[in-house]
C-alpha cells in the first residue's frame, strides 16, 4: 500500500497563490494581452473575439452501454485525450459494486476529463475541461462511437471569463 500522507497534507493545506500560480501562471495585470499568443504564459483560449480560462463540456448519456467495464473506460478516456490533442498526466478509476458503476478522473495538463456511471441506468456523467489548443469537443464523437448511447447532451461553459475582465 502507498502512503499519500505527504500528497494529502498538500493538497489539504495549499496556499492559495501557490495552487494558483502553479495550475495556471496569470499574470493579472493585463500586461500579456498584447503579446503575441505563443508569447503568453497562461494558456488561456481566445475564441470569437473572448478570452478565457477554458472550455468545460457537461456532457450526458443516456441508454449507454459499456459503462460497467473499467478497462474500457479507462481506454475510452485516453482515446478522448488522444482525440483532443490533450497531455494526460494520470488515469484514476474506481469502479463500484454490486451495480458495476465507475467513477473517475483523467488528469491532464490542460485539466481533466471525470466520469460517474450508472450502468444499471444506462447513464453516464462527464466533465469534458480543457485550457490552452486542446480541442475538448473533439471528445465527444469518442464518447457517443464508444459507449453507443442512444442520447448524447453536451453544455458548453466558458470558465474564467469573471478572471479576465
Amino acid at each position: 500500500m502507498r502512503d499519500n500522507s505527504a500528497s494529502l497534507r498538500a493538497v489539504q493545506a495549499p496556499r492559495a497563490a501557490d495552487s494558483l500560480t502553479a495550475t495556471i501562471p496569470l499574470e493579472t495585470d493585463g500586461s500579456d494581452q498584447d503579446r503575441p499568443e505563443q508569447d503568453r504564459k497562461d494558456f488561456f483560449v481566445v475564441r470569437d473575439g473572448e478570452r478565457f480560462a477554458g472550455t468545460h463540456l457537461i456532457v450526458d448519456l443516456w441508454r449507454a452501454e459499456r459503462l460497467d467495464d473499467l478497462d474500457y473506460v479507462r481506454e475510452t478516456l485516453v482515446a478522448c485525450v488522444e482525440a483532443a490533442g490533450a497531455t494526460l498526466l494520470n488515469i484514476d478509476l474506481h469502479h463500484f459494486t454490486p451495480n458495476g458503476g465507475v467513477s473517475g478522473v483523467a488528469v491532464l495538463a490542460e485539466s481533466h476529463i471525470s466520469i460517474h456511471t450508472w450502468p444499471e441506468c444506462g447513464y453516464a456523467a462527464l466533465d469534458v475541461f480543457m485550457c490552452g489548443d486542446a480541442r475538448p469537443e473533439a471528445s465527444v464523437p469518442v464518447l457517443r462511437q464508444a459507449f453507443a448511447p442512444q442520447e448524447v447532451a453536451v453544455q458548453e461553459l466558458r470558465r474564467g471569463r469573471e478572471v479576465l475582465r
